[in-house]
């Protein structure tokens, strides 16, 4: 029998779907509005207008009217960048940064910094974060703006229902609280991710149509991760992060990760594992994690003039990634594939191995028509992925429903 619908949940549905197709375009008409979103003419008319009047959207003032057909043409809207506000913080190994975001996703302030996080405590690493976040707050550009949504992306395993960092290679403490104190601080809801997932989320912002359903993101970096994205939603686990790919076993009792585990991918692919092959180094000796990555660009210098022990170190690493995509692609439907950080700098070298190991595997049946992306720099792409995390996450569930935004914060503690 039909399924009756509220006429609130209708509502509230109709309104994220217009915000989310000016989200993605930036700039829009109301037909465009339409063509996307299946709407009629009249909804899209009645919830822009009330959009603009609660201040979310805004008729565009410097663009030329919109001329989708004939008659008269029509004033693009966009989003209202005054309509919330929100911040990101990325904690990696030894590197805390922040950015402060506006509605329509255009940073107004940052920071950085340099810190120790092996040798930090749990709360000091919660205050640090404390303290960037006030810092950028008292920025001129952030004068008068109160944040709504603060998204917390971290390397290593996360529980994001719990807010937790579960284990991370940047700390000898696992099972860190990242979200309580913070809010406490600021009153408002922090959402604490994975950094890999955050990476798949900016890459869907901003997707071809190949990137619009299924894809994968893989981080090549000191350590190997991945976010992924299926039937359109990036995937995370109930109780971890979901896609610990570094992590999966490719030579049981083989070389030792840093992880504590021995045979992981990442203890063949990653950055440390690379140069200890090329360095002649036992496979249960650890590098240390400040590993200069103009060291790898140099062995990778060294791979494309000669054979020898460098060439085969990215053999080695190209077979364990190829091997673990085949092993995940026996699971799920092959999918394009984006490899990001500076170990994509060397993927003339992986590849090969890469494809060849893919191609031995059940999941690799089709591996010719598996296609290769490169996104050199993971950073810009996880403050992406945070902010558009907390900006649709106030799309659908604060402003879709008409609550202001500032409605919906947290009471400081």
């Amino acid at each position: 029998m039909p399924v009756a619908i509220r006429h609130d949940d209708l509502r509230k549905r109709n309104r994220a779907m217009v915000i989310s197709s000016v989200r993605r375009a930036g700039q829009a008409s109301r037909t465009e509005i339409a063509a996307v979103t299946g709407l009629s003419h009249s909804t899209i008319s009645s919830i822009s207008a009330d959009l603009i009047g609660e201040g979310i959207l805004q008729e565009t003032k410097d663009a030329e009217p919109a001329a989708t057909r004939r008659g008269r043409p029509q004033v693009a809207i966009e989003l209202n960048p005054e309509a919330a506000t929100v911040v990101t913080i990325v904690l990696l190994y030894n590197l805390l940064a922040g950015c402060v975001v506006d509605f329509a996703g255009t940073a107004i302030a940052g920071n950085a910094g340099k810190l120790t996080t092996a040798e930090l405590s749990p709360e000091a690493l919660v205050c640090r974060c404390v303290g960037l976040v006030e810092a950028m707050l008292a920025q001129p550009a952030v004068a008068g703006r109160r944040i709504d949504r603060i998204t917390f992306a971290v390397q290593g395993t996360t529980d994001a229902a719990r807010r937790v960092m579960l284990w991370s290679p940047i700390t000898p403490h696992g099972h860190i609280d990242l979200a309580t104190g913070i809010e406490a601080a600021f009153g408002v809801p922090v959402t604490v991710e994975n950094d890999c997932n955050m990476i798949a989320v900016a890459l869907q912002s901003t997707a071809t149509a190949r990137r619009h359903h299924d894809f994968i993101a893989v981080l090549l970096s000191h350590g190997i991760g991945m976010g992924l994205v299926l039937d359109g939603r990036p995937f995370t686990g109930t109780h971890t992060s979901g896609g610990e790919f570094g992590h999966m076993v490719y030579l049981p009792g083989g070389a030792l990760c840093r992880c504590g585990q021995r045979g992981c991918i990442e203890a063949y692919a990653g950055n440390y594992a690379i140069a200890r092959f090329a360095r002649g180094q036992s496979e249960d000796e650890l590098s240390a994690d400040d590993l200069d990555i103009r060291e790898i660009a140099a062995i990778g210098d060294v791979a494309r003039r000669s054979e020898g022990r460098e060439r085969e170190a990215f053999r080695r690493a190209g077979a364990a990634l190829g091997y673990g995509l085949g092993s995940l692609f026996a699971l799920i439907d092959p999918a394009p594939v984006t490899l990001v950080g500076d170990g994509a700098a060397a993927f003339d070298l992986i590849e090969p191995a890469m494809r060849a190991a893919l191609a031995s595997t059940a999941g690799g049946r089709h591996a010719d028509a598996i296609t290769f992306d490169t996104e050199p720099d993971e950073m810009p792409l996880i403050e992406l992925g945070c902010a558009m995390r907390a900006l649709t996450q106030i799309d659908q569930e604060v402003l879709a429903a008409g609550v202001p935004a500032q409605a919906e914060a947290v009471e400081p503690a």
